[in-house]
């Protein structure tokens, strides 16, 4: 993203020298991706929705968007650490983390498991 698009940005959306600039600690339960239909699809997606002022503070922060917005972040689940995206979500106002099957299998989390990431901007 541009110097410029991404100063606009971070002035409409607040300024990130009032928001912690990470890492982030993050608490929710993991739920399953569902198809239109209201069934989730084989190989469907587990997330984890980050909301809130943790929500702004990335925003804010983020100056790096990568394809359709998403943000590239390190997230650590207990003693797993991964590099990925968030993507946004107008439905949750803040970001969604995706959970790979890798993840969730080293860490045992399931569909409404209650987890704590913590997450950090990444280049």
């Amino acid at each position: 993203m541009e110097a410029d698009l991404a100063r606009f940005l971070r002035d409409e959306l607040g300024h990130a020298a009032d928001r912690p600039a990470g890492p982030w600690v993050v608490n929710g339960p993991v739920w399953l991706w569902q198809g239109s239909d209201g069934a989730p699809a084989k190989g469907s997606w587990y997330f984890l929705t980050i909301d809130g002022e943790t929500a702004q503070g990335i925003r804010a922060h983020a100056v790096n968007a990568a394809a359709w917005g998403s943000v590239y972040v390190e997230a650590t689940i207990v003693s797993t650490t991964w590099r990925t995206s968030l993507f946004p979500s107008k439905a949750a106002g803040g970001w969604l983390l995706p959970l790979k099957a890798a993840v969730r299998k080293a860490e045992r989390i399931a569909e409404g498991s209650v987890i704590e990431a913590s997450l950090a901007l990444a280049g």
